[in-house]
């Protein structure tokens, strides 16, 4: 998506994109499409900073998808609340992690590992 684009889109309907890309990152990884993947993460991550700069940094509204039925939506969604609602983000980021379901629970798990270790840091 292109900028222009997303400075003219309301907080909902960057939320309901952003739950589209992690549907369909999650049939990329399936597929095992990582280049389309690829791509997907950088539409994610351009919605992220959209909703970052927006007065007030909306990224809390990413919360909705707390209880998405798609795992890659959830752990997309509690990644990029972590510097706005660490909490709840990391107890969700805890619950992938325990579901054992891959490759999200990997990725939760390295997540988790980094936060502690201080590798990553939420911004």
């Amino acid at each position: 998506m292109k900028k222009r684009i997303l400075n003219e889109m309301r907080t909902n309907e960057l939320v309901d994109a952003y739950a589209q890309i992690g549907i369909l990152q999650y049939s990329a990884l399936d597929d095992g499409k990582i280049s389309k993947y690829n791509r997907l993460y950088d539409e994610k991550r351009a919605i992220e900073e959209e909703m970052k700069a927006r007065p007030g940094d909306e990224r809390r509204a990413l919360m909705v998808l707390y209880g998405y039925p798609n795992m890659q939506v959830r752990l997309n969604a509690a990644t990029a609340t972590l510097a706005v609602a660490p909490e709840p983000a990391r107890r969700l980021l805890e619950e992938i992690y325990a579901s054992g379901w891959p490759p999200q629970a990997y990725d939760a798990g390295m997540r988790l590992s980094a936060l502690d270790d201080g590798t990553f840091k939420p911004k």
